[in-house]
C-alpha cells in the first residue's frame, strides 16, 4: 500500500462541504485515496512519501471542461487571427485535414503539459476531425503517458458544406462509422469506476456540422452505454440564425427536440441563452463549460454565467481550443471567468439580487468541485476523505504573491497567474518542484513546433 502525506501547508483549501481553509494543514493518503484532512499536528507522522509545503498553497486539482488539444497545433495562424467563428472555422478546417496520428499525439501530450504546469489535473477533451487515419485511440495512448485524468470525447462531424453544413465534404465522417466507432471506443476504454483515470464521452460537434439524426442516435447510444454527452451549442448569433433557418428552433430548443436534455448533458459556451432557457436548463439539469477567452477572442459574447449559478445551472471552467484562445492555462482561464464576469455585471447589473460581482472563492469553485459536478464525477474536486488524492500547491515565496499574504487563495486569481509548483493526480507527481515528470519538456516542445510548422506549411 503506498502512502502520502502532505505536511504543514501555509493555507490548505479544501473545497469540502464547510468549504475549510486550513492554516498549517495537510493531508493523508493511501493508494491515491485520501484519508485523513486537517492540521498537520492531527495527521500521522508517517508515510512512503511526506511533502512538506511550508510556504505552499495546496488546492484541489483544477478541472478544465472542455479542450480541443489538438489545436495546440494551429494557435494565431495569421488568417484567422482577426476572425470570428465561422470565418475562423472556414480558415483552419483545410489545414486540420492535414493533421496525423503524430500530430494528435504530440498535440495531445503539450496541451496537457501546458494544462498540468497551470493546474489542471482532469481534463476533457473534445476531438471531432479524424482525418488520415486519425482515432482517438492516439490520444487516449498519448494521454495515458501524461498520468492525467482525461475524458475523452469522441466527436464528430456527418453534416458537409453540400448538405448546408458548415464544414468541408473531406472532413466529415459517415454517420454509420461514426457510431460505430463511439461504440467501439466506448467498450475498449471507458472507465465507469470511482478514481477512473480514462472516460469516454459521445460529442457530435455542434449543430451546423452534424444532423438531426446524428444528435439523436448519439443521445441514444449515450444513454444505452452509460456515458454522459457534450456539444457546443449557442456559441454565437451567426450559429443562432443557422438554427432557426435550417430547423426552424433556437438552438437549445433544437436539441431539447433531439433528447439533449438531462443530467448526463453539458454544452460548451452558452453564451446566447435568454432567461427562460436557463430555467429550462436548470429544470433540465444541464451542465455548461464556460470557455471566456474563447468567446471574447472570437467576440463571441458573454455567456451569462451569473444568471446559471443563480438558477442552479452546473457550471465548470474550459480553456476551450488553443487556437481559439491562445492557451491552455487553466489558472488564467479561471482568473478570466472572474473578470469577465464583473464585464458582464456593468452590462446587467442586477439578475434578482444575485451579487454582481464573482469572487475568487466563487471562481475557484467553479474550477474545481464545478467542473467535477459537470463531468458527472463525485470523487474529485475536492480534498476530503473518500476524494483522490489530486491536488496542486504554488510556492507562496514568489514574486506573483508579493504583498498579497493576507489573502493566498485570492491572489491566485486577482494576481497574474502562475505556475504550480507541484501537481499530484491520484497520489503521483505529474509535476514536482515546478518540473513536468513524465517526459521531458524541451523535447516535446521541439517535436511540437516541428508537427505544427509542417501542418500549416502543406501544400
Amino acid at each position: 500500500m503506498a502512502t502520502l502525506l502532505i505536511r504543514n501547508a501555509t493555507l490548505l483549501v479544501t473545497m469540502d462541504g464547510q468549504r475549510r481553509e486550513i492554516p498549517n494543514g495537510g493531508f493523508y493518503a493511501e493508494n491515491g485515496w485520501i484519508k485523513q484532512v486537517g492540521p498537520t499536528d492531527e495527521l500521522p507522522k508517517k508515510a512512503d512519501e511526506i511533502l512538506n509545503l511550508d510556504g505552499h498553497l495546496v488546492l484541489p486539482g483544477l478541472v478544465n471542461t472542455h479542450h480541443h488539444l489538438y489545436q495546440t497545433l494551429t494557435r494565431v495562424i495569421p488568417q484567422a487571427q482577426e476572425a470570428d467563428l465561422f470565418s475562423w472555422l472556414k480558415t483552419l478546417y483545410p489545414i486540420w485535414a492535414g493533421l496525423t496520428p503524430e500530430a494528435i499525439r504530440v498535440s495531445t501530450q503539450l496541451g496537457l503539459a501546458e494544462l498540468a504546469l497551470s493546474g489542471c489535473t482532469t481534463a476533457s477533451d473534445h476531438h471531432y476531425i479524424f482525418p488520415n487515419d486519425c482515432r482517438l485511440d492516439d490520444q487516449i495512448e498519448a494521454a495515458q503517458i501524461m498520468g492525467m485524468r482525461l475524458h475523452a470525447s469522441r466527436g464528430s462531424m456527418s453534416l458537409g458544406e453540400s448538405q448546408g453544413g458548415l464544414p468541408p465534404d473531406d472532413v466529415v465522417e459517415t454517420e454509420e462509422f461514426i457510431l460505430g466507432d463511439t461504440q467501439r471506443v466506448i467498450e475498449t476504454y471507458h472507465d465507469p469506476n470511482p478514481g477512473a483515470m480514462v472516460r469516454i464521452v459521445v460529442a457530435p460537434c455542434s449543430p451546423f456540422s452534424v444532423t438531426p439524426d446524428l444528435m439523436r442516435e448519439s443521445a441514444a447510444l449515450a444513454r444505452a452505454s452509460g456515458v454522459q454527452l457534450h456539444t457546443h451549442l449557442a456559441e454565437t448569433l451567426d450559429e443562432e440564425s443557422f438554427c432557426v433557418n435550417k430547423f426552424g428552433h433556437r438552438p437549445l430548443a433544437y436539441v431539447e427536440m433531439l433528447d439533449w436534455a438531462g443530467e448526463d448533458v453539458w454544452f460548451a459556451h452558452a453564451v446566447h441563452i435568454n432567461p427562460e432557457e436557463v430555467e429550462r436548463m436548470a429544470k433540465g439539469g444541464m451542465g455548461v463549460a464556460h470557455c471566456p477567452s474563447s468567446n471574447m477572442r472570437l467576440a463571441s459574447g458573454i455567456a451569462p454565467i451569473r444568471r446559471y449559478l443563480s438558477r442552479g445551472v452546473k457550471v465548470g471552467i474550459g480553456v476551450d481550443g488553443s487556437a481559439s484562445n491562445d492557451s491552455s492555462h487553466l489558472i488564467a482561464e479561471a482568473r478570466q471567468a472572474m473578470l469577465l464576469s464583473r464585464v458582464g455585471a456593468a452590462v446587467a447589473p442586477e439578475i434578482d439580487g444575485e451579487e454582481s460581482l464573482m469572487n475568487a472563492r466563487q471562481v475557484l469553485a467553479l474550477a474545481t468541485i464545478g467542473g467535477a459536478e459537470v463531468l458527472g464525477r463525485d470523487d474529485i474536486g475536492a480534498l476530503q476523505e473518500g476524494m483522490c488524492a489530486d491536488f496542486i500547491a504554488m510556492n507562496l515565496d514568489r514574486v506573483d504573491f508579493s504583498g498579497a499574504l493576507h489573502d493566498p487563495l485570492a491572489a491566485m486569481f486577482f494576481c497574474n497567474p502562475v505556475q504550480v509548483d507541484y501537481n499530484y493526480v491520484h497520489g503521483r507527481a505529474i509535476v514536482s518542484e515546478g518540473k513536468l515528470q513524465p517526459v521531458e519538456l524541451p523535447t516535446l516542445i521541439e517535436t511540437h513546433n516541428r508537427v505544427a510548422l509542417n501542418l500549416a506549411n502543406r501544400d
